[in-house]
């Protein structure tokens, strides 16, 4: 029996002595319920177990409760229209939209360009108040999603940034692994930031250990996440483990949370919501439920 503490968990480190600060994370019983919800293609499920190991690591940069993330990539003609996920709190959940016959056509191993088309990436943080929502958007291009949300935090938020993400099947499940590190300033208002210089010797060092990480190692059930980083880091610099946190498949979509967000809308848009039965029928796209809610008993 897999033990959960190896698979569906995030460690955050930190490398004091070259400034820099990273997530590793390992995922299995909870990815693999966030992907028995849809009959997905071998390659269409990689890469939505790939996105959700991706919002994993940058869901939990967030330091407050209550915060989340949103990964969304759309695209212009792409056979995959839309991949969307989300964490908050530890809880995952996403899902991906694709033309399965045009799919059928691609070659064994397509680009991401040909799946994607002309496509965008963006990257949403819902914060507490007065911060509020930060969005950023950049061009989906790169070999994969991860090297689109490297060339993200370098384009976007100038901050030198490395992400390994690999996703492994096999008869037992689907597993994934990632890894992110990141450059960050020096910090004192006036001296020179260090995070806009991308070559900077510091970081290099860094990045040349950090990309020395194996698929195997990633997705690998058995080395538990803290020897990671030892294997990786520990030779050269002291790395400290700040704080573990489990993950969990985290559809929030139940009928009192559907009740909620019909309730908002105007009366004569309910009205039209309602079939020739008196209900209203709500597909939940994450978790491919479908709610049915009385329209009478939304007027009690």
């Amino acid at each position: 029996m897999v033990d959960i503490a190896l698979t569906d968990s995030i460690l955050s480190f930190a490398i004091p002595a070259k400034h820099c600060r990273g997530r590793v994370v390992r995922l299995g019983p909870a990815l693999d319920e966030i992907l028995a919800a849809h009959a997905y293609p071998p390659l269409i499920r990689d890469i939505l177990a790939e996105a959700v190991c991706l919002t994993a690591m940058l869901g939990a940069l967030l330091k407050d409760e209550g915060s989340q993330l949103t990964l969304q990539a759309q695209t212009e003609a792409g056979v995959i229209s839309l991949l969307a996920c989300d964490y908050k709190d530890g809880a995952l959940r996403g899902y991906v939209e694709f033309d399965r016959e045009r799919f059928a056509s691609q070659p064994v191993a397509p680009s991401l360009m040909a799946l994607f088309g002309k496509g965008y990436l963006a990257i949403t943080f819902d914060l507490p108040e007065p911060r509020g929502r930060n969005q950023g958007i950049v061009p989906l291009e790169g070999g994969s999603l991860s090297e689109a949300v490297q060339n993200y935090f370098f384009q976007s938020e100038q901050i030198p940034t490395l992400i390994r993400v690999a996703v492994d099947a096999t008869a037992e499940g689907i597993s994934a692994g990632g890894l992110l590190v990141q450059h960050l300033p020096e910090g004192e208002e006036g001296r020179e930031r260090l995070h806009v210089q991308l070559d900077h010797p510091e970081w290099e060092h860094v990045e040349i250990m950090g990309s020395t990480i194996t698929s195997a190692e990633l997705t690998g059930i058995a080395l538990p996440l803290e020897d990671i980083l030892w294997r990786l880091f520990s030779e050269s610099d002291e790395v400290m483990v700040l704080n573990g946190k489990p993950c969990v498949k985290g559809c929030r979509c139940n009928e009192d949370h559907i009740r909620d967000v019909i309730a908002r809308f105007p009366k004569e848009d309910k009205d039209d919501m309602v079939d020739q039965d008196g209900n209203i029928a709500i597909d939940c796209a994450f978790c491919s439920k479908t709610f049915t809610i009385s329209g009478a008993s939304l007027n009690n």
